[in-house]
């Protein structure tokens, strides 16, 4: 096979311009026939080899999070760094240009998957022995996220232990206490995140970038000024309506602790990082949920998804839904082979937000169920992390949903109808309340980012104050920051997230569309409409990565990415 025309050739091409037009014309047809025949030829060969290193890794990795065992996180470092270390290859990287370069009349998909590849192999073109400190030290702090237990009067206990703590405890002093248990594994790792961060700084300048932030918002194909831009513009959209709705909040949590507003303190929040919101006095949605089993919530779940045509059975067969010591405490869907084994992992219970956060892993799973199989292996994934967050999100949000919560979780309708303004302003709270701690996580990385060995502590106290309003406790200075685990397992990725809940806004108006829905966008109705299902499918599962994503959100919804539908929700507007 003819080689790919390197710097000099291209040279030779230029002086042929001289021949005749015949002579031309022969050449380019046998220099692209070339091209095309080794464009094939890599491809074929790398998603080969690609599909069996993720395979070994994502095996690995599911191991390791549900057993949670030393070995097993071992086993997934070195599948990782296997993957990495393959996509370092120096020559196959110059190889791959070559083809792109190239290669302007190729295929449109396998121009694609040629420019994914690149993303790929661009990321890892470090030094061995930097790799591999970058994925030792990465699955050493995720091990300790897995297996850490707070500590609470001598007691180890979990997140949801402590969690249901914040939930139902009403002393003050206490609250603090199981606050400050559950930011105990912050002091565990903040000396290793900070000298992870330099180490993935080390690497982003290797590869001449300023540094890992700005790497990474690259390689997931955004421009940072305009994703900069984009979070100005939401600061200055819910910034009144989310100081007039904490200020609501505030007095309500205020009477139930017997403290003034302004004594209201981080501790005050259900969670601890006030990334959602506490129960309102007018309405806990636990109340919908409480009296289930945890098998329940996995029932309704299953019901759900195939009255829309999009059947989980084969996913929960696969997935590992309830806690237990050593597991993963968090909640995650994985594709192991990127194509029908697809899981979820959960630590279910009969709550509200559990609910949500099944609804929510399965939309992840029926995303990835859904990708066009014929498609090249590396193209057979979401086509960008915020997309698939946005349907995860799609489908979350309707565990909190009036007619959704009647329709499959069982709940009295005249209850629910009573109560229905009051879950609505929920559903409002949570979104307001996320996207301001979505402007804490994309400042605060960062900046960190930028600067590793700056006074951590008080830039996370700075941020959290400017963006969720909310008291400094005095005299604190530890790695409250630290405790946050996608510092580690998802770095730069909190965006995705808030570009998710505004792919989901989009969504739902194309979906009002499709129903020729009237009224208020919350009462859009899920419920048996098998054609969401198939316009998901179609429109926005099918597509995998083909496209890259400002194409793929207009031809999705037919508009280009907008906040506009966000903002309207949470203003009810």
């Amino acid at each position: 096979m003819k080689k790919l025309l390197t710097v000099a050739a291209m040279t030779i091409v230029s002086a042929l311009a001289i021949l005749s037009g015949h002579d031309r014309t022969a050449y380019a047809a046998e220099e692209d026939s070339d091209v095309k025949t080794e464009a094939r030829a890599f491809l074929r060969n790398y998603q080969k080899e690609l599909a069996a290193l993720e395979l070994r890794a994502t095996l690995a990795q599911w191991q390791a999070a549900v057993s949670g065992k030393k070995e097993d996180f071992a086993a997934t470092a070195a599948a990782n760094l296997a993957l990495r270390t393959y996509h370092s290859d120096a020559e196959a990287y110059k190889r791959l240009q070559g083809l792109i370069e190239a290669g302007d009349d190729l295929p449109r998909v396998q121009t694609r998957a040629l420019q994914m590849a690149e993303l790929s192999y661009r990321a890892n073109q470090l030094p061995p022995d930097l790799l591999k400190q970058m994925v030792e030290l990465s699955t050493e702090i995720e091990r300790t996220f897995n297996t850490f237990r707070g500590e609470l009067n001598g007691e180890r206990l979990s997140n949801n232990a402590l969690l249901e703590i914040l939930g139902k405890e009403t002393d003050s002093q206490k609250r603090q206490q199981s606050w400050a248990a559950l930011k105990q594994v912050g002091v565990a790792v903040a000396p290793k995140l900070v000298e992870l961060a330099k180490l993935r700084n080390r690497a982003a300048k290797h590869l001449g970038y300023d540094n890992f932030w700005q790497m990474r918002v690259r390689l997931q194909e955004h421009d940072p000024e305009q994703l900069l831009s984009i979070f100005e513009e939401l600061d200055r959209l819910t910034r009144e309506p989310f100081t007039k709705m904490k200020a609501k909040m505030d007095g309500e949590l205020a009477g139930r602790f017997k403290i003034k507003p302004e004594q209201m303190m981080p501790w005050h929040y259900d969670n601890p990082f006030f990334q959602s919101p506490p129960p309102s006095a007018a309405v806990d949605l636990d109340e919908f949920y409480e009296k289930k089993s945890k098998e329940d919530i996995v029932e309704i779940s299953r019901v759900f998804f195939a009255d829309v045509g999009l059947p989980v059975e084969g996913i929960l067969k696969r997935s590992d839904l309830f806690e237990r010591e050593g597991k993963d405490q968090h909640a995650f869907c994985t594709s192991i082979d990127r194509a029908d084994d697809v899981r979820i992992l959960c630590n279910i219970k009969p709550t509200s937000e559990w609910m949500d956060t099944q609804l929510h892993e399965l939309g992840h799973a029926v995303y990835d169920l859904g990708i066009d199989r014929r498609l090249p292996h590396n193209l057979r994934e979401p086509t960008n992390p915020f997309t698939t967050e946005g349907v995860a999100m799609l489908f979350g949000a309707l565990g909190k949903t009036p007619s959704w919560m009647i329709a499959y979780a069982g709940a009295d309708k005249d209850r629910v109808a009573e109560l229905s303004e009051a879950i609505l302003d929920q559903r409002r709270r949570e979104q307001l309340i996320f996207a301001r701690w979505t402007l804490v996580m994309l400042n605060f990385e960062k900046a960190f980012y930028e600067d590793p060995e700056q006074d951590l502590n008080t830039l996370w106290w700075d941020k959290v104050e400017r963006y969720q309003q909310l008291t400094r406790p005095a005299d604190r200075d530890l790695p409250d920051w630290a405790a946050k685990p996608h510092f580690t397992i998802a770095p730069v990725y909190y965006h995705s997230y808030m570009l998710g809940e505004l792919f989901a806004a989009q969504l739902r108006q194309s979906l009002a569309e499709l129903a020729e829905h009237e009224g208020p966008i919350s009462e859009l109705s899920f419920n048996g409409r098998k054609d969401f299902g198939e316009f998901l499918t179609e429109k926005v599962f099918k597509p995998g990565t083909v496209l890259p994503w400002p194409r793929f959100v207009r031809r999705a919804t037919g508009k280009p990415l907008s906040a506009r539908y966000f903002a309207a929700e949470v203003t009810g507007n």
